[in-house]
């Protein structure tokens, strides 16, 4: 790698952070291509060096959360063998997060409704199709794991896909609301909403199962 992929990796890097925060606290429609680029230091044309748009730059932010959230439910399904711990250790994972990926999940969240749009733009057209079959994807492998843990006995037996999307629409409804910045803080939102997922799939905090 040159010194110049090396900078132009950091500078997007740098782009996609701006861009989340803007998008995470402002939202995507609130914020000007143009602001990000003041956040970075660079002038507005240079990002279209880096990014199509700014809703490439979105798709992009979408594609990478969705990546980094199957391979953390991924590993952690797979230390495992008894699926309620897993599901014990998902749920905890899922409010052991950054500022960033606070804000990340924000977007992720208020924005993912425009993963179904078509566009022109190539790059931007591949970016679109990546997060939006991610975003199956991941809700795919949620109730594999979860016939899975059926078939075993550990919870029980309902209709995977739809207990898969009641966990992940609990889980996703907080970030409509929750920001960084509150008085709420991570841990607290941890003991409630953690308690709910696990109850929704039939699983206590401790190691008796719910019937």
């Amino acid at each position: 790698m040159t010194r110049r992929s090396r900078d132009e990796g950091v500078r997007r890097v740098e782009i996609l952070d701006a861009a989340i925060d803007r998008f995470g606290r402002n939202g995507y429609e609130n914020t000007k291509w143009a602001d990000v680029a003041d956040d970075v230091g660079i002038g507005p044309t240079a990002l279209y060096h880096y990014f199509d748009s700014k809703q490439h730059c979105l798709y992009v932010i979408l594609d990478e959360a969705l990546d980094e959230l199957r391979e953390r439910f991924d590993a952690i399904t797979a230390e495992h063998a008894d699926p309620r711990d897993a599901l014990r250790a998902v749920c905890a994972d899922c409010f052991a997060l950054s500022e960033r990926e606070v804000l990340r999940n924000r977007v992720l969240v208020a924005e993912q409704a425009l993963l179904s749009g078509a566009s022109t733009a190539q790059r931007e057209e591949q970016a679109r199709l990546a997060g939006r079959e991610k975003t199956r994807a991941l809700e795919v492998a949620w109730a594999r794991f979860l016939a899975d843990a059926m078939r075993q006995g550990a919870i029980p037996e309902r209709n995977p896909r739809m207990l898969a999307r009641a966990i992940l629409g609990l889980y996703n409804s907080i970030w409509h609301w929750y920001r960084p910045d509150q008085t709420l803080v991570l841990p607290t939102l941890a003991e409630f909403f953690g308690a709910r997922m696990l109850a929704v799939a039939g699983v206590q905090r401790d190691h008796a199962p719910v019937v």
